[in-house]
């Protein structure tokens, strides 16, 4: 497979700790429900999952924002769950509720028959991932993702979202045995379903932790981050063009353990709107010409229902929070990717996505002649 070079190469380069002439960004659920297009799109598709398993819809719905908004990067248009969906465990999408699967994992006899899946199953998210690519015919570069272990599992287990996560925080602490179980099933089958996006044509891959701030400390050590380290260990590192493929870890209410995530291996650390960029770069970002990470985040999605003018005004904290990102092309250093703390509202103004954009670009391109 042969694809178009990149024209914009911003975000990959910042994934490296390249100095960049701005700060790139991309927006968690950026193709989505906010988008009036999306809306009329996924009216034709008949069903969120007649969205995300049609190629050509799945392209449409992906390139949409970029059609709209000058960002930096795309993300395949699919969902966390396409892979416990293809254990068999049904997943459906009622209007306004949000995923449910039709069977839930919580005994030794459920555990026993979950199995990493066959990938063949999941061939319309990577046919989508090569469409998509081929449309964006080099103008930003394709993220790929996946669900982390443990954001899998709460699903499997509770069969739905959860506000209390009491169904699988019960069997984690009542048998922890069975949890180990589906988390090195969710991480080997996760790592396989990511390599594939990655043979597809994913120019990077990000891991959704989005339930892992609900584990105590300990916890989350050793339920979500060791698996997330699995399933890191068991990732191509070279794409289907010949360029390294950076791997992202967003964990959601994860701040307060950077220590600990500081040396996995991975080359982003996403973080959600409660930590202090600042704080976390001192952690994890690492000085010029040495090892670390750069970061990416974290601006709260709820500032975009605030005028544009507040919008430019929060946008300039976060990025001022971070510091000036190096600038030296000879080197690697502490870089800066702008995104959300976790995905856009389908509330939000489009108009307001307009203004945090150009914010971004602009201020960012102010901080580096400083």
């Amino acid at each position: 497979m042969t694809f178009a070079p990149l024209t914009n190469d911003t975000f990959l380069r910042a994934c490296r700790r390249q100095a960049t002439d701005y700060t790139p960004l991309w927006l968690m659920r950026q193709a989505g429900r906010y988008l009036p297009e999306y809306k009329a799109t996924r009216a034709q598709a008949g069903s969120f999952m007649g969205l995300a398993t049609n190629v050509d819809f799945a392209t449409e719905v992906t390139l949409q924002p970029l059609e709209r908004f000058p960002l930096d990067a795309a993300i395949l248009f699919s969902d966390i769950l396409t892979v416990p969906d293809a254990m068999g465990l049904g997943l459906t999408f009622a209007e306004g509720e949000g995923p449910r699967f039709a069977k839930s994992v919580r005994n030794e006899a459920d555990v026993a028959a979950l199995s990493v899946p066959d990938m063949d199953k999941l061939r319309y998210v990577f046919d989508a991932v090569t469409s998509i690519r081929k449309a964006l015919n080099g103008r930003v570069p394709l993220i790929g993702f996946s669900g982390s272990p443990w954001t899998l599992a709460c699903y499997m287990v509770e069969g739905k979202g959860s506000d209390d996560y009491r169904l699988v925080k019960t069997l984690m602490y009542s048998r922890p045995d069975l949890m180990h179980r589906i988390l090195a099933i969710n991480a080997d089958a996760v790592a396989q379903y990511l390599n594939a996006q990655i043979d597809a044509g994913a120019q990077a891959v990000m891991v959704f932790d989005s339930w892992g701030g609900v584990l105590a400390d300990g916890a989350f050590q050793e339920f979500s981050l060791a698996y997330a380290r699995r399933v890191l260990a068991q990732l191509k590192r070279t794409g289907v063009d010949g360029q390294d493929v950076p791997r992202i870890v967003f964990t959601k209410g994860g701040g307060m353990w950077l220590e600990d995530m500081k040396d996995i291996d991975c080359e982003v650390l996403g973080l959600d709107w409660t930590a202090n960029l600042g704080k976390a770069r001192a952690i994890v970002g690492g000085q010029a010409g040495g090892p670390g990470k750069a970061l990416q985040g974290n601006i709260d999605p709820n500032v975009l229902f605030a005028p544009p003018a507040q919008i430019v005004t929060q946008v300039h904290a976060v990025l001022d929070s971070f510091g000036r990102p190096h600038t030296d092309k000879a080197t690697t250093g502490p870089t800066h990717i702008f995104n959300l703390g976790h995905g856009i509202s389908q509330f939000t103004p489009p108009e307001h996505v307009a203004a945090l954009v150009e914010a971004v670009h602009s201020h960012s391109r102010g901080q580096r002649k400083a």
